[in-house]
């Protein structure tokens, strides 16, 4: 199976060799010719448009700038079905909701690259008067509209497009302003879709960062972004830094110099922070390793990614607690919820409320770390101690490539993804919350985790089992997915006498 819109005549055996300047020029011609809006396109005028861009609208400069001066930014997320409705969401984002970084997240039929429904769904949103999408549809409305779009704010500006297919909304939303996409080869592929092979989900990426490194040739940093896991469930540290090790990798093959990791929270403080340092630690130890230098790689996290309470002060805590963590960790970026989140979309007015919340919580914790705190450094270490043995391993089965090692993995369950809904994935490998409340594994499947790694997280699971009354094994794991939906009197409950 190719990668949609891939034609035989430019397939390259897998590899994570940089795509050919000849071969990539007539890959290009094919993709911008897949939808009118790609002859919008103009590499040179999109140059040039970056260069005319202050720097402070630049999200490459603006990310280094933070990390340099130890400053934690916010992102919400957020995308209409209208050109107008999604301008209103990114003006309201940027200044009421004081948003460093402000998104456009595409809508499901742009994610699919199914642009015919996608216009369907934009006629429609203009005769209700509603977005009948669930994001913006960044193809329909092409290279012009982004620029406006790009032009009515004064911050970066991202792509969060949720797609294994991202080639023709990157080469737009790029050429249009936006200086950063999120998503990866690896992470989205085994999130978001059931049918479509790793393997093509990392030739769709590959093209996208072959684009960025094209950018990078004229001058132009841009900047990529590792998705983490949007599979709603719970990722333990070790397989979200492993698979961020792998997703940088093949993106620092062709090209990428500014690439970011991203995590979702644990909800464990300490469990956070030590997995941000070892996430930044791991993928510049294994980039050294693979003889790429130079490479920028800031970790962002994500506000809880599991199942959301419906009370409002519930929803209030995790967000405030979420940009502590960040603060706290240490990242450079916080990806940012609202309290409506357990009930589908917010408003612009909701979505600014939740950057404001976790804007105050990281100014309250933004002097605190815990270097040195000895559970601090038990916990980093521990996680090197289980991300080595898989990263190693991947790369041992492709001979040194990362491609062609990721997919060998997933195929003999060595790399896994709990409750992956992709038929490339075992999703055999269990995580659960220990009597602390760390992640840990289970069941580990067939991934390789070294034997006194697992007896040290059967022993902490086994002792929250014992104590919640929760069978040891997948009962317990199924509990930790759903546990910080429950309501609070549930959690905590009163206790009289």
């Amino acid at each position: 199976m190719n990668a949609p819109g891939t034609p035989d005549s430019i397939r390259l055996p897998l590899s994570e060799a940089r795509i050919p300047d000849d071969v990539f020029a007539r890959m290009r011609k094919e993709n911008l010719e897949r939808w009118p809006t790609g002859a919008g396109v103009d590499f040179a005028a999109a140059v040039e448009r970056h260069r005319s861009l202050p720097r402070h609208k630049q999200l490459a400069q603006v990310i280094r700038a933070a990390d340099a001066e130890r400053r934690c930014l916010t992102q919400p997320r957020g995308g209409f079905g209208t050109f107008e409705l999604q301008r209103e969401l990114m003006v309201t984002l940027d200044r009421e909701g004081h948003a460093d970084i402000v998104p456009t997240t595409t809508d499901s039929y742009t994610r699919n690259e199914q642009w015919q429904l996608a216009q369907k769904g934009i006629e429609e949103s203009e005769r209700m008067g509603r977005s009948m999408l669930n994001g913006y549809p960044m193809v329909n409305y092409g290279v012009e509209y982004a620029r406006r779009l790009i032009d009515a704010i004064d911050k970066p500006a991202i792509m969060l497009t949720g797609t294994t297919m991202p080639r023709l909304t990157g080469e737009i939303g790029y050429a249009a302003g936006y200086s950063g996409y999120l998503g990866s080869g690896i992470a989205y592929t085994a999130s978001y879709i059931k049918e479509l092979p790793i393997e093509e989900g990392i030739r769709n990426y590959q093209y996208l960062d072959r684009l960025v490194a094209m950018y990078q040739d004229a001058g132009v940093e841009l900047h990529r972004r590792q998705p983490g896991f949007l599979t709603g469930t719970n990722i333990p540290p070790c397989i979200a830094i492993a698979t961020c090790v792998l997703d940088c990798l093949l993106a620092a093959a062709q090209g990428v110099k500014n690439y970011g990791l991203e995590m979702g929270e644990t909800l464990h403080l300490v469990q956070d922070a030590a997995a941000t340092v070892v996430c930044r630690e791991m993928c510049q130890e294994y980039l050294a390793r693979q003889g790429h230098a130079g490479v920028f790689t800031p970790v962002t996290l994500l506000h809880w990614m599991g199942a959301w309470p419906h009370d409002d002060a519930q929803s209030a805590a995790l967000i405030s607690y979420g940009g502590t963590l960040a603060a706290i960790a240490g990242a450079v970026s916080v990806t940012t919820k609202t309290a409506h989140e357990a009930y589908g979309i917010p408003t612009p007015q909701a979505n600014a409320e939740g950057l404001r919340t976790t804007r105050m919580a990281i100014y309250l914790a933004r002097h605190i770390r815990l270097d040195g705190l000895p559970e601090f450094e038990r916990e980093r270490e521990l996680i090197r101690r289980e991300v080595r043995p898989i990263v190693d391993k991947v790369l041992e089965m492709g001979d040194g490539d990362a491609a062609v090692g990721t997919v060998r993995a997933f195929e003999a369950g060595v790399l896994d993804i709990p409750w992956s809904p992709n038929r490339g994935v075992k999703s055999r490998v269990l995580p659960a919350r220990d009597a602390d409340g760390c992640l840990r594994i289970v069941d580990p499947g067939l991934m390789p985790f070294p034997k006194e790694i697992l007896e040290v997280h059967e022993e902490r699971l086994r002792r929250r089992a014992e104590r919640d009354g929760i069978a040891f094994g997948p009962d317990l794991a199924v509990a930790s997915v759903y546990e910080i939906s429950e309501p609070v009197a549930r959690l905590l409950p009163d206790r009289k006498g």
